[in-house]
């Protein structure tokens, strides 16, 4: 069951809960990209990014090889899975939620309907 993963998706949904890093991700899911490409984007140091992409790699998210000089990274999606897994779960429940309420609501519609008048000949 994924709730026995609870550290690890804390630390998945922290990892999420940047927009930098969430841009970062989305930007691996087209590749390779080196830790240069992945601050560019953005008004912030190599350091800066290097904090974002180190929060990346310990969630599990990112991986990130040394090729000489340059730092290179890819995406590690097994995590996001993870966490679509978990998030799936309520997915479930609040559309058994919405549509018990869309029920409830027709039903009531029907109800309260104006009854159709019958055919009066004058």
């Amino acid at each position: 069951m994924v709730e026995q993963q609870t550290p690890q998706l804390d630390t998945v949904f922290h990892a999420l809960g940047d927009a930098t890093r969430r841009h970062m991700l989305r930007d691996l899911s087209g590749g390779e990209r080196t830790v240069s490409q992945l601050a560019e984007p953005f008004a912030i140091s190599l350091a800066a990014a290097s904090k974002h992409i180190k929060v990346l790699e310990s969630a599990g998210m990112i991986r990130r090889e040394v090729r000489g000089r340059t730092h290179v990274c890819r995406l590690d999606p097994g995590p996001l899975a993870s966490a679509h897994e978990w998030l799936t779960a309520y997915e479930r429940f609040w559309t058994d939620r919405l549509d018990a309420l869309d029920r409830l609501l027709r039903e009531e519609d029907a109800r309260n309907a104006p009854k159709p008048q019958g055919d009066d000949h004058e």
